[in-house]
């Protein structure tokens, strides 16, 4: 059941399910919080799973002016806070690792350990790391006639060959309305701070098929964030919490509770 809370200016949609250690999940660009349905049930049993909409995106409500990737890491920082809780675990999956890495940059003590999934680093721009990020942006900027070709980017072809219908998980985007086009203007926002000053204990993932962020751009983010570790999913693309939400899981659940403690 979708809940409320109300956290500066911004009224938060999420859902909260399990018990445990607190766990936030942020969703990537184009996503809502309803991309982690099948991830949540694998981390329920250990954790009080915690997945919200981002300004712009499902049903949060929010003022309707550009923002920065400061304030989405805000955003969090308060939803945490309204929650009553002093910190959390975080995973951010794309986009997602780019708040997450904000909000563990800008507000350190509000995260316990931090998962990396299938993003790239700050501040560097994502057009000056992914080689093939001009042709993304045509296919985004021709949605919805493109969401087919648009979602072998996101998904294997034999992925898709088993679940067909996410050929066309893109057709409901609208890149010209003015909230899809807010939305990618933040996206495109970064901070001066570097990966290399993440103080939080952190795990990296990256699919080895993932067309929108090249592994070697996530992975080598673990070389520069003191102590983290570093996993390579064989015959993954770039939605893992969509694809192989249970191989997500078992990762993060082995890095996110390292004494094997059962909630």
């Amino acid at each position: 059941m979708t809940e409320f809370v109300q956290a500066g200016e911004v009224r938060i949609a999420f859902d909260r399910a399990g018990q445990g250690p607190a766990l936030l999940l942020m969703h990537g660009a184009e996503a809502s919080r309803q991309m982690f349905a099948g991830l949540v049930p694998h981390l329920a049993k250990q954790f009080t799973v915690i997945a919200y909409d981002q300004r712009d995106c499902g049903e949060t409500e929010a003022p309707e002016r550009a923002v920065t990737l400061a304030d989405l890491a805000n955003d969090a920082q308060q939803l945490v806070k309204a929650l009553g809780l002093k910190r959390a675990h975080v995973f951010g999956s794309s986009f997602g690792g780019r708040v997450a890495q904000a909000l563990a940059l800008l507000h350190p003590r509000a995260v316990d350990r931090l998962v990396l999934g299938s993003t790239w680093p700050l501040p560097r721009p994502y057009e000056e790391l992914c080689p093939d990020a001009r042709r993304l942006a045509e296919l985004r900027r021709g949605l919805p006639g493109t969401a087919e070709e648009l979602a072998t980017w996101f998904f294997p072809e034999a992925f898709l060959a088993q679940r067909p219908e996410l050929r066309r998980v893109f057709v409901a985007a609208r890149p010209e309305t003015a909230r899809s086009a807010r939305r990618m203007a933040t996206v495109a926002t970064t901070l001066p701070q570097g990966v290399a000053d993440i103080v939080a204990p952190t795990l990296v993932l990256a699919g080895e098929l993932d067309r929108v962020v090249p592994p070697t751009v996530t992975l080598a983010m673990a070389g520069r964030i003191r102590g983290a570790d570093a996993v390579l999913l064989p015959a993954i693309g770039h939605v893992t919490a969509m694809q192989a939400p249970e191989v997500l899981a078992r990762h993060m659940v082995r890095f996110l509770n390292p004494e094997g403690v059962h909630a």
